[in-house]
């Protein structure tokens, strides 16, 4: 099942707005997960601790997580997935942009396993 976690670059209001739409899809936003202790945390951590919980990581953040992703892939390290948004396909400020292809993409790859999996979110 695809479970999301929004990272401290998303507004907590994007995973309110997804499960206010479809109470069916679980997203967290790491300013509320866990009471927001990975907040600035490093990256591996927030990674580390996704993936024990089974929750793919939505992320703007390409510049840091994917040398984490090639180190991880190097020593056979699993995450639970990854998916980037990258501002020329949706703006951080387009919360909305964001709702509506995050609902997207889980009716699309729900049943999937989303283990090591990295994909980009599009409008």
């Amino acid at each position: 099942m695809l479970r999301f976690l929004t990272d401290e670059h998303i507004s907590g209001r994007v995973a309110a707005q997804v499960t206010a739409k479809r109470p069916d899809i679980t997203i967290r936003s790491l300013q509320d997960w866990r009471g927001g202790e990975l907040l600035k945390a490093e990256d591996a951590a927030s990674l580390s601790a996704a993936a024990e919980e089974g929750l793919v990581l939505v992320t703007y953040d390409q510049s840091t997580i994917v040398p984490l992703l090639t180190q991880w892939a190097a020593v056979g390290r699993d995450h639970a997935g990854v998916v980037f948004v990258d501002e020329r396909s949706i703006a951080q400020s387009d919360g909305g942009g964001k709702v509506r292809a995050l609902t997207e993409l889980w009716q699309r790859a729900n049943g999937l396993d989303w283990t090591n999996v990295v994909a980009y979110l599009k409008r």
